[in-house]
């Protein structure tokens, strides 16, 4: 225990203490973002959903010219590089990690629409309130503790404008008829290697974000778009934004 509280701690430099603790192998480590980047491993590791995960997302993208993009947080894969070529609005890109955004810097060099990288905290963004149009969301609040989410839930409510949408593309809350959920022993190693998971299966999302709407003046508006992948285990939700209506 010791010795693994020491490698976290040097992976500590302006990151959450629980994305060193528990994330420093995959996300902070330079051979662990050199072989997590690999499509291969992706797209094992969401069980050959990958491309079909990354098309349901890009088509909810804004269509709308003019507005502005922000992709909380860098991911594997290539998101970002598709997100780009799939619109000529202005798309901004934070994430806390900066061997993350090295990486999305790498993979973007050579396009002639790049996006606007900023290291940031998911939790407090430095951004103006209602700055954007849309806030993409890619696989990040299953790794996070539940006070953490909570707070990107606020962020994403206070920088994202009234008429404005959030896209969260995500697991699904818990499946319990899946297959892969029914294995005990498959669901307690997803438990160890996604140590926030287990509770985020619990989380009411559209809750939480309908609760944080509200505490910054907005609301959600009309159905919320629901698409379901691999049979109900990972879900790609688009909320449309309204301001409150007292």
């Amino acid at each position: 225990m010791n010795d693994s509280r020491r490698i976290y701690r040097k992976f500590l430099d302006g990151v959450p203490e629980y994305l060193a603790r528990y994330y420093w192998w995959a996300y902070l480590w330079r051979w662990g973002i050199w072989f997590f980047d690999h499509q291969l491993v992706i797209n094992l590791i969401l069980f050959g959903q990958y491309d079909r995960l990354l098309k349901r997302t890009l088509a909810q993208l804004t269509k709308n010219h003019g507005e502005k993009i922000l992709q909380l947080t860098c991911v594997y894969g290539n998101l970002t590089p598709n997100l780009l070529a799939s619109t000529d609005n202005e798309v901004h890109l934070c994430d806390v990690a900066t061997g993350q955004l090295q990486l999305a810097q790498r993979k973007t060099r050579h396009l002639e629409h790049r996006p606007h990288l900023a290291r940031m905290n998911a939790e407090r963004l430095g951004y103006r309130s209602e700055a954007f149009d849309q806030v993409v969301v890619y696989f990040l609040f299953h790794e996070m503790p539940a006070l953490s989410r909570r707070n990107v839930y606020a962020e994403i409510s206070r920088v994202v404008r009234p008429g404005g949408s959030v896209l969260i593309t995500e697991y699904a809350a818990a499946p319990l008829r899946h297959w892969l959920y029914r294995m005990v022993p498959f669901r307690l190693l997803l438990g160890r290697l996604e140590p926030f998971l287990p509770q985020f299966w619990q989380e009411n999302v559209p809750e939480k974000l309908s609760d944080a709407l509200k505490q910054s003046g907005k609301a959600l508006e009309g159905a919320i778009a629901v698409e379901y992948c691999f049979s109900g285990f990972y879900r790609i939700m688009r909320f449309n934004v309204s301001s409150r209506t007292f």
